[in-house]
């Protein structure tokens, strides 16, 4: 797994950091990693983008539960 050094951080900066690490019960690397993961997740637009080309490979649409249900309601 590829490593990552910044350097010249704030020093309030790495407080901050360590006290969130503090609350999630998790150690510095670990909250900084869990803050850039986060950061680079997908956006929503590359999120829907990914949706659209699933239900493609799938070969079907997905319908709305709630319209089967009141369909099945009335018989």
């Amino acid at each position: 797994m590829p490593d990552i050094l910044v350097r010249g951080l704030n020093a309030e900066t790495v407080k901050r950091l360590k006290a969130q690490a503090k609350q999630h019960g998790r150690s510095l690397q670990g909250e900084v990693k869990t803050v850039l993961e986060s950061a680079a997740s997908l956006s929503m637009a590359e999120m829907l983008t990914a949706a659209r080309g699933w239900r493609k490979k799938l070969g079907r649409e997905f319908v709305d539960s709630a319209e089967l249900i009141r369909e099945d309601r009335q018989r």
